[in-house]
């Protein structure tokens, strides 16, 4: 696709001076949603269920539910971002695997974060080496070294705006950083409609494929980079799926997939109105963070951790979502099921078919 696209409207194109001062993405627990959610934890724990063993009905959470559907609309239908705050980190201590993983069954389904089958990752410094500001180099099951965002993920360095592979990314803080460690969060539908007044030449190559790996990442036979276009749009819908390091990555496998001089220039102008156009966040706490992967790009700064076994701690899900878009049909390479609704996204797995 290389024609222009149409500019995108609705609450999800926003700046962050103007959504920081807009109320409509922060929710917050009451009294009687805690002592709910309790209420859900004590029978759950009187059955000895692990967490990754929950199904929804595991965790009944009626009187929350209304405030929950809120959520899934904002995300989808609104901004595309939100936040739920006021869970009560100390009252739960033990109990936070359970009772976050319980809370994201009501929004949407857990899709596998690595090719493992990993459920839930925790995001917090491994104290592993990256090289350089945004080094992100792992090494594969056969002792091969390539890039991956998860180094610096697991690091305490800054991270670039990206996506994650899911319909929306959850994050619950059970410790914030000492300093730094700040939530950047921008409008990747406002960073289109931009890019098509300033620079359409620039926008029409982002809809074009450019090329990720998938290297060290997934089981994928063969196929360790494909082709994926970072904008689309389908039946009005926008999506967005970003991650510079993964391009990267392919260039350094397959040298006939770099970057053209244009395609770098695009890149570098979807990087820049991210950081102009962004607004930040700092976690609390018993902060929970929602971001629909189709419309939001987020990044963090770099930070320090105070005591040791004090450090920053999340909680990251990764979620499908039974009410998102459709995609386009060229993203299913990334998807794999492009219906609107449709349980798609996380890692392959040995068992997945790519």
């Amino acid at each position: 696709m290389n024609s222009i696209q149409p500019k995108i409207e609705g609450a999800c194109d926003w700046t962050g001076s103007d959504i920081e001062i807009n109320p409509r993405w922060r929710f917050s627990l009451s009294d009687r949603d805690i002592d709910e959610i309790e209420r859900a934890d004590t029978t759950l724990k009187a059955r000895g269920l692990n967490w990754h063993q929950l199904t929804q009905d595991d965790f009944p959470l009626d009187g929350l539910a209304e405030k929950l559907t809120h959520v899934q609309a904002e995300l989808e239908d609104g901004c595309g971002m939100a936040r739920l705050s006021n869970l009560p980190i100390e009252r739960f201590a033990g109990r936070l695997r359970h009772i976050w993983y319980g809370i994201g069954l009501h929004l949407g389904t857990p899709v596998t974060q690595d090719y493992r089958g990993m459920m839930m990752r925790d995001i917090e410094d491994k104290k592993e080496d990256t090289d350089g500001l945004f080094g992100h180099r792992l090494t594969t099951r056969d002792g091969k070294s390539f890039k991956s965002s998860k180094a610096r993920t697991l690091s305490s360095g800054p991270l670039r705006f990206h996506t994650d592979r899911c319909d929306v990314v959850g994050l619950l803080c059970v410790r914030p950083a000492k300093s730094g460690g700040i939530s950047r969060i921008a409008s990747s539908v406002h960073i289109h409609n931009v890019m098509l007044e300033r620079r359409p030449d620039l926008a029409a190559l982002l809809y074009m494929p450019f090329h990720r790996s998938r290297q060290g990442e997934e089981f994928g036979g063969e196929k360790m980079t494909y082709p994926l276009p970072v904008f689309g749009q389908r039946d009005g819908s926008f999506t967005s799926h970003y991650s510079r390091t993964y391009v990267e990555a392919a260039e350094e496998i397959n040298p006939q997939t770099k970057m053209s001089a244009l395609q770098v220039e695009a890149l570098d102008v979807l990087a820049e109105l991210a950081a102009e156009h962004c607004m930040s966040f700092h976690f609390e706490p018993g902060d929970m963070q929602f971001l629909n992967n189709h419309v939001i790009y987020h990044a963090r700064t770099a930070y320090q951790d105070g005591a040791k076994l004090q450090g920053r701690l999340l909680h990251r899900l990764w979620l499908s979502m039974p009410n998102s878009r459709a995609l386009p049909e060229e993203h299913a390479v990334l998807w794999r099921d492009v219906r609107a609704g449709a349980l798609r996204g996380g890692i392959a797995t040995r068992s997945t078919t790519i």
